[in-house]
């Protein structure tokens, strides 16, 4: 089966390489560092601490992670690769310099040899559910550890995994760690062919997310910038086919309350223009990146730049998740909800299954299904302060609930790490003897 699927992945690469050249149009970074897709890259490391996530999301949730190894192993290079130039994006902001970012090649035999030959990994640290047959098997025979960490399996990947169960189970085999979100995960898991001693259940690391120490003074400078007296509400990472629905519902909550604005934040900065034209059409439209001021005549604040987002959130009376009144899968509500505010998301949340489910089970979030129940839902907040903060408090108590996660993930690792750097220090001992 591995076999077949290296055959296969050869005859796809001028696939993946047109699927990328078309990407680049909207999204020019793709054109660039295309070495790197191959295993060629500008530097090497020595026995890094290397850390996959696939883009933005899985990077944001590895942040506190990765932050946390570095105070435990201060002396020791990190890596971070991704797929994504938006998950690149995120680590440059993280961490600047203070750690290395290259992306991972794809996955042929010559690509993935380079890569671990150039960055001489300790250890590798996949974060959610981002399994490469021929990289597993390469560190596998390299005896590089491999750990997944904060793994999810929906019922719907678990069904396409079943279809190649012999090649999901040699993969799953040459993880020496699996740390799942919960026992549904880890049973999915185990099903397809995981070792039931090397899985085991944490908790979701997203939970354990850390707040920037001046987030609350930079978010309270903010909504004094907007207006203190105005309702404002939010719309996070949205996407194409999202922006018209929520403009829609502010129109309809306008003729209810003709002060109030919407932040609007895109998901993917090649949007922005198009999208501030697109609120141009209907509303007067300050943009963030061109520092514009947001007077009371203006209905719409774009929220157009980069890592910004908590701020924004913060500023707002409540927040919309994007992502989920189209079938994108929704994105994460935890941000939110540690910044105490009522959560309105759409239908479509099968990204975050279990996670949306803890906020519905405690009354913390409410769902929608298009621009007149986006609409009402908001008027009633506007109208009812108190059911608002009450909300919010749900939402807080359920990110609080569920901390923990990070904690036992990097004991888990650091157990690991500790039995690699012993056997690193014996082998270099035996050699100079």
């Amino acid at each position: 089966m591995r076999i077949l699927y290296k055959i296969l992945f050869y005859f796809a690469l001028p696939l993946i390489f047109i699927r990328l050249c078309w990407k680049s149009r909207r999204e020019p970074a793709y054109r660039q560092r295309f070495g790197e897709r191959l295993g060629f890259y500008p530097f090497q490391l020595d026995h890094c601490i290397w850390i996959h996530a696939v883009s933005m999301g899985e990077t944001l949730a590895a942040v506190p992670l990765i932050k946390a190894l570095k105070t435990h192993y201060p002396n020791i290079p990190f890596l971070v690769t991704t797929m994504t130039p938006t998950g690149s994006e995120r680590v440059k902001i993280a961490f600047g310099d203070s750690v290395k970012h290259v992306y991972l090649p794809y996955d042929f035999s010559f690509g993935v040899k380079r890569f671990l030959k150039a960055m001489r990994p300790r250890i590798g640290i996949i974060m959610e559910t981002e399994l490469w047959p021929t990289l597993l098997a390469e560190c596998a025979h390299q005896h590089i550890p491999v750990c997944l960490v904060n793994a999810r399996l929906s019922a719907k990947s678990a069904k396409g995994y079943e279809r190649i169960q012999p090649l999901a189970r040699q993969m799953l085999e040459d993880l020496t760690l699996i740390a799942a979100h919960g026992e549904v995960d880890a049973k999915r898991l185990m099903a397809l062919g995981a070792k039931e001693d090397r899985t085991i259940v944490t908790g979701n690391i997203k939970f354990d997310l850390v707040l920037p120490d001046n987030l609350i003074e930079k978010s309270k400078t903010l909504r004094e910038s907007l207006g203190e007296n105005r309702f404002v509400w939010i719309a996070a990472s949205t996407h194409e086919g999202e922006e018209e629905i929520v403009l829609a519902a502010h129109q309809q909550l306008r003729e209810i309350n003709p002060h109030a604005l919407l932040i609007l934040v895109p998901r993917h900065a090649n949007r922005f223009d198009a999208i501030a034209a697109l609120c141009q059409q209907s509303f007067m439209t300050a943009r963030r990146s061109k520092q514009e001021k947001c007077t009371e005549e203006i209905a719409v604040y774009l929220g157009d730049t980069m890592g910004e987002l908590l701020s924004l959130y913060g500023a707002a009376d409540v927040a919309f998740v994007g992502g989920s009144l189209i079938p994108r899968g929704g994105h994460n509500m935890l941000e939110p909800g540690a910044l105490q505010k009522p959560i309105v998301t759409g239908p479509h949340l099968f990204n975050f299954a279990e996670i949306s489910e803890l906020f519905f089970s405690a009354n913390a979030m409410v769902k929608v299904h298009d621009a007149a129940s986006l609409s009402n839902q908001l008027i009633v907040w506007m109208k009812d302060a108190d059911e608002r903060l009450q909300m919010g408090e749900r939402a807080l108590q359920v990110v609080a609930a569920n901390r923990g996660a990070l904690a036992k993930q990097l004991n888990e690792l650091n157990r690991l790490l500790s039995l690699t750097l012993s056997s690193t220090k014996n082998m270099e001992e035996r050699g100079q003897s």
